[in-house]
């Protein structure tokens, strides 16, 4: 079973920046597919960003700009760089890996326990 283990997360002041890492674990396949999600309680997840094996990057249009998805080298590692972060980009940040999917609009398989970001006026 994949395991996507978070870390990253925090509180920061509007106009900061976090950076957010998820490693995979038990990852047995060539190519898949990781990306970022995030969820307000009340409120449907929604897409972030997602990236391919061979570094194809994709992005939720809203997220376009201030958010940079990227990968480790020669590790089951992605990372989510934020900037100009706002109070709205207050949530819970989901990693999520899958063989097949590739989508901001979600459907992967595995996903990890999520890491708070919180950003304060």
């Amino acid at each position: 079973q994949v395991q996507l283990e978070e870390s990253g997360g925090g509180s920061v002041q509007a106009g900061g920046s976090l950076r957010l890492s998820c490693t995979a674990s038990r990852v047995f396949w060539f190519s898949y597919c990781m990306g970022w999600f995030r969820q307000v309680p009340g409120k449907e997840r929604e897409g972030v960003a997602v990236i391919e094996t061979d570094g194809t990057t994709r992005y939720a249009d809203s997220m376009k700009g201030r958010f940079t998805i990227s990968k480790g080298n020669g590790e089951n590692t992605v990372y989510l760089q934020m900037d100009s972060l706002q109070p709205e980009d207050t949530a819970m940040y989901y990693c999520a890996l899958d063989r097949w999917v590739c989508s901001v609009r979600g459907g992967f398989k595995h996903w990890g326990q999520g890491t708070q970001v919180t950003v304060s006026s």
